[in-house]
């Protein structure tokens, strides 16, 4: 049988043109037509006003947070229950991570836990220089709550939507709610290039500080001259050709991760002890990735267990990201919960993530439901 993945790459087509185009016009280095087309193309989706293409999603974050001006001795409030890379770019900045828990309506960082820790932070005079508001699973967070807390407290966001590209929150793109927002377009997302990432913010002067730290801080000299330390971030005009490609059939990715997503609802709603994951009201996720949630006290098998049985079947599943602050890599930084239930590390032991690729046929997604049923009833 055919292995059947959790996200794989999902190509439109015409990709390749745009790559031919990139070849005959010898434009390989990071730039020419299909950079800047890639940039807009991202634009007219989302409604943004700035974007950068970039090599990575987390060069995004680190690009971000040095516009921001943000270094040694400050702190950075960050979602705990996400991938590494959300956070890793506060440390090489020299900043100080400081986690905030999930709750359970979204899965995303709680309002409540991030006030606690804004409150606490304003006593001791030290405001976090930004919050990084993290959208898993292509599910929106609180945003209304998240962005009015943050605005009271003076606080900046730089909106994580590495796999929310396509989600809105009340008709809104996610990604165009803070100041800076970041998209990934890394193998396993909903569109990519290979490689990837986009930063958008709504100021074209932080945009062109962003170009400059990311295209190795030359100064404008008629000889080279970095008064800074710089970076080599930009994307590739041949992977921005993928990009320009991807665009092209990036709505109707969604359209199948949401009928996907629609089907496993349907075919485990009366399964006892298995729940999909929440949808707030008048938000569309982009269902990135379909998850569910187990009740141990139904459910016998755990999602590790439920992973190995997968596997052997050639099916692909995950289990949720571990919390970043029990990560080794984050072992002296805290983490605000609300009560004494930190509700990211009950996500991390109660949440399978299932393949959801476009790309997946009914069939390879029936063959992953009974699977799936077999081992939740064995």
């Amino acid at each position: 049988m055919t292995k059947i993945f959790l996200s794989p790459p999902h190509m439109g087509g015409t990709e390749n043109q745009y790559i031919q185009q990139a070849f005959e016009q010898n434009w390989i280095a990071p730039l020419g037509e299909n950079v800047d087309m890639f940039e807009t193309a991202i634009l007219d989706y989302t409604a943004g006003e700035h974007a950068l293409a970039l090599s990575s999603g987390t060069a995004a974050i680190h690009l971000a947070l040095l516009t921001m001006g943000i270094g040694t001795g400050d702190s950075v409030f960050c979602s705990t229950l996400t991938f590494a890379a959300s956070a890793n770019p506060i440390t090489y900045v020299n900043a100080t991570p400081v986690f905030i828990d999930s709750d359970e309506e979204t899965w995303n960082m709680s309002p409540e836990a991030l006030r606690l820790a804004l409150e606490d932070a304003k006593t001791t005079n030290n405001l976090p220089k930004a919050v990084i508001i993290v959208h898993i699973l292509g599910l929106a967070a609180k945003l209304d709550k998240l962005v009015a807390i943050c605005k009271e407290y003076g606080v900046p966001i730089i909106e994580d939507a590495a796999e929310s590209l396509g989600s809105t929150y009340h008709g809104k793109m996610t990604g165009t709610f803070g100041e800076m927002g970041i998209f990934s377009f890394n193998g396993n997302k909903i569109m990519t290039t290979s490689g990837g990432g986009m930063l958008l913010t709504n100021s074209n002067e932080d945009r062109e500080k962003a170009f400059y730290y990311a295209t190795q801080a030359k100064e404008q000299a008629p000889y080279y001259l970095h008064l800074e330390i710089g970076y080599n971030y930009r994307l590739s005009n041949i992977l921005a050709g993928i990009g320009r490609g991807q665009m092209e059939v990036l709505a109707d990715h969604v359209d199948k991760r949401r009928a996907i997503f629609d089907r496993y609802s349907d075919t485990l709603a009366d399964l006892e002890g298995v729940s999909m994951m929440p949808i707030l009201p008048d938000t569309a996720p982009n269902c990135w990735l379909s998850a569910i949630r187990l009740d141990y006290s139904i459910i016998s098998k755990s999602t590790k267990e439920i992973v190995a049985y997968m596997q052997e079947r050639d099916i692909e599943a995950r289990m949720m990201w571990n919390p970043l602050h029990k990560q080794p890599s984050f072992s002296e930084s805290r983490c605000y919960q609300v009560g004494e239930e930190n509700i990211s590390e009950k996500l991390f032991e109660e949440v399978l993530c299932l393949p959801s690729g476009s790309s997946m046929t009914e069939a390879e997604q029936a063959r992953v439901l009974e699977a799936l049923v077999e081992i939740l009833t064995a």
